[in-house]
């Protein structure tokens, strides 16, 4: 079956492409459009071009309008003459099948989405075969409504029995079932046989879990890339896989962690991205059910990137979604070292704007609006984490008096080894 997403990390050049709509101004277009770049990087692409359009909303049948996929084929063509050859165009949101099809082959390149692209580099960073198993499904979701345009070179067969025969008669399975219908029954049949995978492997997590003893548990949950992995190293004193890329985390990842006299178990969970592929939160269940079991849920956010405050809401939404709404949490504001703004001029009159908020009025504004559930760190200069540790640790002590009152686990005092 021939690949469309891509499966090997070599350097391709790419070229993007986003819609400004009404409900989607300029500015956001572009930070869409930032994160698509950042997730081709991940990938192994190089971005040399972007294109965007102000449209009411995606056309049905090309997403972008007639006009704007014929500059892309011109720019393409020009590229090509000057061997300098384009590799792929990746559009900011999903596409469908007819989208696909008639995009491809309009540009003759090779044609991915937003979702396409989040499945390969899962699929890059998958290691264990709980995560290998999970983005294989999410894959074969994704894939099976695109499958026509995968066979688009081949005729199909005419086969089946009865008097009329050929397409649409009764009996096309056998020897006379086409490509397409052969794909399919072998594409659902695996998806079965992952999803039995699936289901034994989160029974097996399930009592994974239920012979953990009596420690309250708390999960790292955000937005992908703002620092989740740094700080659990940190806390816990363990070497999970951290990395300036998108996805660096797949596999949810338990460490017991004893601060003061108090022991819990503390977990590293995959990022959450905007327009996440709702393929892969179906398939990924298993993993987040460390979140849905959590007591406590310490939100990471990263307080230097330009539009934070958007994705807080996209890891709330997501938590929501996952039932875990409602659920004690309290906002870590990580990476203030790499915090920046721009003091105003005394005399200069106009309204400020985000850039123009010192990290100290930042700090009291939250600090106002969420009480003792935030705080301020960076995992990675280790600023203010004897702070979070004492919060930590009043919050987990207080939950875990309530869950296990007759539990006699805190013991006296910790004394850590000083290496």
């Amino acid at each position: 079956m021939k690949e469309f997403v891509i499966s090997e990390a070599q350097a391709e050049t790419a070229v993007l492409v986003g819609l400004v709509t009404q409900t989607q101004d300029e500015r956001k277009t572009k930070e869409y459009l930032d994160e698509l770049e950042f997730l081709a990087h991940t990938a192994g692409a190089v971005t040399v071009k972007r294109f965007t359009q102000k449209v009411n909303g995606p056309n049905s049948v090309t997403y972008v309008g007639k006009g704007k996929l014929e500059e892309i084929r011109a720019y393409i063509e020009a590229e090509e003459e000057a061997e300098r050859e384009i590799g792929m165009v990746i559009f900011d949101d999903e596409l469908s099948a007819k989208q696909l099809r008639n995009i491809e082959k309009e540009l003759k390149v090779k044609i991915l989405d937003r979702t396409s692209l989040i499945l390969d580099i899962f699929a890059m960073r998958a290691q264990t075969a709980n995560a290998k198993t999970q983005v294989e499904l999410a894959q074969y979701r994704y894939m099976l409504p695109r499958l026509q345009r995968l066979w688009t070179h081949l005729e199909r067969q005419g086969g089946g029995s009865g008097s009329g025969g050929g397409k649409g008669s009764v009996g096309l399975r056998g020897p006379g079932e086409t490509q397409l219908e052969m794909d399919r029954r072998i594409i659902l049949n695996r998806m079965s046989l992952l999803k039995q995978r699936l289901a034994d492997i989160d029974r097996q997590k399930t009592t994974q879990r239920s012979n953990r003893g009596r420690m309250i548990r708390v999960a790292l949950v955000g937005y992908t890339n703002v620092g989740k992995s740094t700080l659990m190293n940190l806390l816990a004193k363990s070497e999970v896989f951290a990395e300036n890329k998108l996805f660096a985390t797949l596999d949810t990842t338990v460490r017991k962690v004893i601060i003061d006299n108090l022991p819990f178990l503390l977990s590293d969970t995959v990022g959450f991205i905007r327009k996440l592929p709702t393929d892969l939160v179906e398939s990924f269940k298993s993993t987040l059910d460390e979140v849905r079991e959590a007591d406590l849920l310490l939100h990471v956010v990263d307080i230097a990137h330009p539009d934070f405050e958007e994705q807080i809401q996209v890891v709330e939404k997501t938590l929501a979604d996952l039932g875990c709404g409602e659920k004690p949490s309290m906002i870590v504001f990580n990476k203030i070292d790499a915090y920046r703004w721009v003091e105003k001029d005394e005399d200069d009159l106009t309204p400020g704007g985000k850039e123009n908020v010192s990290l100290a009025d930042l700090m009291k504004t939250w600090m106002a609006r969420r009480s003792e559930n935030c705080i301020f760190i960076s995992a990675r200069e280790k600023k203010n984490i004897e702070e979070l540790k004492k919060v930590l640790y009043a919050k987990v002590r207080e939950l875990h008096v309530q869950k296990y009152p007759y539990n006699d686990f805190l013991f006296d005092k910790y004394e850590e080894d000083e290496p």
